[in-house]
């Protein structure tokens, strides 16, 4: 109970030894996530209620340096030991720490969360990016009397728009996606996907109707309005979705936030340049560009709404 109370445990709920060994598994199990203490643990216990955790639903882990921990440091999704360490123990452990220094293992898990959330990020651009232009090219295929992007359009689209998303890596993390763990939740990516490709599609349909109807465009113009509105939307959106905040309030890394940038004034000077007919991109009036960036604008907007209703829905 001191102990407890000296690292900031005010009444602890313990399990000691010779409760555990009254204890079923079934009953351990549900009980196990309540206890705060356990005292008094021999060998078979503390693997017991290792398992036990890992039944409902924890990932554990254990730092031990004696023959007595051995099975407890098998048993866990993360054995830890040190250097002095009895050499059966160092053997069993997935770590060794080689100073009497815990802060290690802060910053590793912090390093990991960090990881942890900027490959969800990844995940989330890439699935929901891929499933709208499934939708988009697939769909205006269907209306137009030629090809909506040639097929070195869509290299180079894809080309530019791996640029943001591979400094992802170096992202800032929001202080909420590391204060507690984390999990892959395929049907949270899965909405996600939905979603936002959807939102996407939309926008990318809205450019089509613009372009087609509205200004009335041939189709070198068609392409590289396209071309342009799909690489900039894309490379904005990455900021947009990163984080869970208002896109303006957490701010990216340095390396990010420049990659964007470069991209989206390489995309759209390229029509302006002496490599636009190796793309087959053509020169567009000032008027069309304007609207095409009130597309891109209005749909940071959608996205930065629906990324708000989203995380109020679908809790990750």
């Amino acid at each position: 109970m001191n102990l407890s109370s000296q690292i900031g445990l005010e009444n602890p709920n313990i399990l000691s030894g010779h409760e555990l060994e009254k204890m079923s598994n079934e009953a351990l199990i549900h009980q196990v996530g309540k206890v705060n203490v356990f005292a008094e643990i021999e060998p078979n216990g503390k693997e017991r209620i290792i398992i036990a955790l890992k039944k409902a639903g924890n990932v554990v882990g254990y730092i031990g340096d004696g023959i007595n921990d051995v099975s407890a440091l098998h048993s866990s999704d993360v054995g830890i030991s040190v250097e002095k360490a009895v050499d059966v123990a160092k053997n069993a452990a997935d770590l060794v720490l080689l100073e009497k220094d815990l802060e290690v293992l802060v910053d590793g898990v912090k390093e990991g969360r960090n990881t942890f959330a900027n490959t969800l990020k990844y995940v989330f651009m890439a699935t929901s990016a891929n499933f709208g232009n499934m939708f988009s090219m697939a769909g205006v295929s269907m209306f137009l009397p030629f090809l909506p992007l040639l097929p070195k359009q869509i290299l180079l689209t894809n080309f530019l728009t791996d640029f943001p998303e591979m400094t992802i890596a170096t992202d800032r993390v929001d202080s909420e996606m590391i204060s507690s763990p984390k999990r892959w939740d395929i049907s949270a990516i899965r909405k996600f996907m939905v979603v936002f490709g959807m939102v996407s599609s939309f926008f990318d349909y809205l450019t089509f109707g613009v372009l087609h109807w509205l200004l009335k465009v041939n189709q070198d113009q068609f392409r590289t309005g396209w071309f342009i509105e799909s690489i900039v939307s894309a490379s904005l959106i990455v900021l947009i979705i990163r984080t869970r905040n208002v896109f303006f309030v957490s701010k990216p890394s340095r390396s990010l936030f420049l990659t964007t940038l470069c991209v989206i004034c390489f995309t759209i000077s390229i029509p302006y340049s002496p490599i636009a007919d190796w793309f087959g991109l053509v020169p567009l009036p000032l008027s069309f560009l304007g609207m095409l960036v009130g597309i891109v604008l209005i749909y940071g907007m959608a996205a930065e709404i629906t990324k708000r209703i989203f995380y109020k829905l679908v809790p990750i």
